[in-house]
């Protein structure tokens, strides 16, 4: 009969110890948490980054595999023109920024 009330006793001073432990320290279970939070941020923004690469790479590809693309994206970025070929500009000319004022 004693022996079992020592261990009744034990385990309800462990079971104390433990829930102090876990809510009145700062690293608590608050900040088991918010790690678990940031965690699951970061595992949503690397899933992200992932699709993205995956996507870079599909375009890579389709760039050195396919010869039209290539020449319609060289164009696009240098804006390079054929001799045969106009190109028209519309809407409203840039203004220059005006120069810095001399002291």
């Amino acid at each position: 009969m004693k022996a079992s009330l020592a261990r009744f006793v034990y385990i309800v001073v462990f079971l104390v110890a433990v829930g102090y432990a876990i809510f009145a320290f700062p690293h608590g279970m608050r900040a088991w948490q918010d790690k678990q939070r940031q965690i699951q941020d970061m595992e949503k923004r690397d899933d992200g980054l992932a699709k993205q690469v995956e996507r870079q790479k599909d375009y890579i590809d389709r760039l050195k595999n396919n010869h039209a693309a290539q020449e319609l994206e060289i164009r696009r970025r240098l804006k390079l023109l054929h001799p045969e070929e106009k190109q028209y500009i519309t809407g409203d000319p840039e203004v220059p920024a005006p120069p810095p004022a001399r002291r």
